[in-house]
């Protein structure tokens, strides 16, 4: 799905009546080609924390300007349509194509530092994109605050994050029904290494079981995962 946004997009956020916007942000990655990434902040904010959010399926954004306009893929795409809830009093959020290149993700860290100073950065995946946050979970441990994996491939039934020094949470939807993310995987991997976990329940599905308009991506219920996620991010020391 591609979204189209009318130069800085306006919206209003479910933090409350202040207005979230989305700008285009450019960064040069060290030794790698420069890129951009879509930047959504609100307004009157004071940022402790920055969220680096990636999509699932593909993992591709291409986020670019088309005339006056932002233009850019995968707006259904659970964390990136809820990029404007992220954006909160203290939260800015960074949305970009998924990555497993460590080089990437330090040029966006390196950029929202430059513009808020030092602040707690977690890396977020959904989906296929968890494949990039476990890997990056490993290479990037300790360079960011931490990692959030939501709707995670099941191969996080075998992610052992207990030597790792950033964060690491996992998210489910007790009723997801994907066959490639089964809840079971994430809750296997709390059990044999204490990975914290976040269970998420209730909303709607609809159309296929792993695309984003289902339990799959917390459809009727993003707001309310947004908030666990943001709290446990805020629980952090």
């Amino acid at each position: 799905m591609k979204a189209l946004l009318c130069g800085v997009a306006l919206a209003f956020t479910l933090h409350g009546a202040a207005l979230a916007s989305d700008q285009l942000a450019e960064v040069f990655p060290q030794g790698g080609d420069k890129f951009n990434y879509v930047l959504t902040t609100r307004t009157p904010a004071t940022i402790k924390y920055g969220v680096i959010l990636m999509p699932g399926g593909n993992g591709r954004m291409n986020p670019r300007m088309e005339g006056a306009n932002i233009a850019f893929a995968g707006g259904g795409n659970f964390l990136i349509r809820s990029r404007e809830t992220f954006a909160g009093p203290e939260f800015v959020a960074a949305s970009t194509d998924a990555t497993t290149t460590p080089a990437r993700i330090l040029a966006i860290v390196q950029d929202l530092e430059k513009r808020y100073g030092k602040i707690a950065i977690y890396v977020v995946g959904t989906s296929r994109s968890t494949e990039s946050t476990m890997s990056l979970a490993k290479s990037l441990d300790g360079q960011v605050a931490g990692f959030v994996h939501s709707s995670s491939m099941n191969a996080i039934s075998s992610f052992d994050p207990r030597a790792l020094k950033s964060r690491n949470l996992i998210v489910l939807h007790r009723k997801d029904a994907c066959r490639v993310t089964s809840p079971s995987s994430g809750a296997s991997s709390h059990s044999k290494y204490g990975t914290e976990l976040i269970e998420m329940d209730g909303g709607k599905s609809t159309g296929d079981d792993c695309e984003a308009f289902a339990h799959h991506g917390y459809y009727g219920i993003e707001a309310e995962t947004v908030a666990k996620i943001e709290d446990w991010i805020q629980a952090g020391k």
